[in-house]
């Protein structure tokens, strides 16, 4: 026959630390509202107070750098004389252009700017203007369009082009001199 104590023993190794209702009431309470406090708790720590957002140091450093102007106002010298191309080239251009960082034709490489050329020179001074590839826009830095247009001109011309170089537009001085003479006698 078989030996009954073994199995007596077994049930009693069985029995959880929860011996009557009050106890599992006590467990429930303990799983489910304590939590709730606790989350509670970490809500009201988070949306209460004034905490500087992460990584900042100097509160109104970072205060003064989320309410700046969207744009600002550049004063330059309308009068000043335009660069040549050989000196944008050297100012702009020559970071990228002698190195050939980026795929960047290199200055003086007939065989890299030989498509470019091809596509013309209003083709060249777009891409040059807008940025083309890693090259970024360069109309609206800090050299006007033509002298860009001059810059493109030296670098194509260094690779076999023939490109003329563009002249400065007319000064529209002496038609206003004229206007202002008009008035003057009426």
């Amino acid at each position: 026959m078989s030996d009954n104590s073994h199995a007596a023993g077994a049930e009693e190794d069985h029995n959880g630390p929860i011996k009557n209702p009050k106890q599992l009431l006590a467990a429930v309470f303990a799983s489910f509202v304590i939590p709730i406090f606790a989350i509670i708790g970490l809500v009201y720590f988070v949306t209460s107070g004034n905490k500087p957002a992460a990584g900042t140091v100097d509160m109104e450093k970072s205060i003064a750098m989320r309410i700046q102007k969207v744009g600002s106002v550049e004063i330059r010298d309308a009068n000043r004389e335009l660069k040549n191309g050989e000196a944008v080239f050297k100012a702009q251009c020559t970071t990228c252009h002698t190195a050939g960082v980026a795929g960047a034709p290199k200055f003086g490489d007939a065989a890299a700017w030989g498509a470019r050329i091809a596509s013309g020179y209003e083709a060249l001074v777009n891409s040059a203007m807008k940025g083309k590839g890693a090259m970024g826009a360069q109309s609206g830095g800090d050299f006007e369009d033509l002298e860009i247009a001059r810059a493109v001109v030296y670098m194509a011309n260094a690779a076999g082009a023939k490109f003329e170089a563009p002249k400065a537009p007319a000064q529209a001085a002496a038609p206003a001199a004229d206007a202002a003479a008009t008035v003057a006698t009426k």
